[in-house]
């Protein structure tokens, strides 16, 4: 028989890692850089402190799901034209790439511009000494390519909740009632 629910644990990383994600872009600094240059700590601001620590529980929860979706029970599968398919897996590819690549350039700004890790629980890392001063911490201003990709996954994300709405309103075929975290009526 095929499932036509995700599992629990399937459903649970993937609200927490929604969440996670969307308010980490929400707390997102702008002029991260200007304002450390400017002399201001990093802990002093909650936002910031805030964004960098969801930033690793995002990287932390992708890593679990990663391995999840490797052990979990057969996910369900639904019927839909291939190009649907093709653009669906595409679309989860390259949203796993951003969960992975965020935190990573975040990490890259941080280093190569010797700016601190600030976290919840006064939690500070003050350098990066494999990053800073290395061809990879200079090959690109990071904190523009971190921005950018924050953007690209937010805008992903959104095309993805309105195909998941079309499915579930137009379609009728049960792709979004298969994540949501609670058992649909009827």
């Amino acid at each position: 028989m095929t499932a036509t629910r995700y599992d629990p644990i399937s459903r649970a990383l993937h609200w927490l890692t929604a969440i996670a994600v969307t308010v980490a872009f929400v707390l997102g600094p702008g002029g991260f850089g200007r304002m450390m240059r400017k002399g201001i700590d990093p802990a002093t601001r909650l936002d910031i402190v805030w964004h960098e620590s969801l930033g690793l529980l995002v990287l932390a929860l992708t890593l679990v799901r990663l391995v999840w979706v490797a052990l979990r029970p057969d996910r369900p599968r639904f019927e839909m034209a291939a190009w649907m398919h093709r653009l669906s897996t595409l679309t989860h590819v390259v949203l796993w790439v951003l969960m992975l690549a965020l935190p990573a350039t975040a990490l890259l700004a941080l280093g190569s511009e010797h700016h601190p890790l600030t976290l919840l629980g006064g939690v500070r890392v003050d350098e990066f000494p494999l990053i800073a001063g290395s061809g990879l911490g200079e090959a690109a201003d990071w904190g523009d390519v971190h921005g950018l990709l924050g953007d690209v996954l937010m805008w992903l994300a959104g095309l993805h909740a309105v195909a998941a709405l079309y499915h579930h309103f137009r379609l009728r075929d049960g792709v979004l009632a298969a994540m949501l975290p609670w058992r649909p009526r009827g």
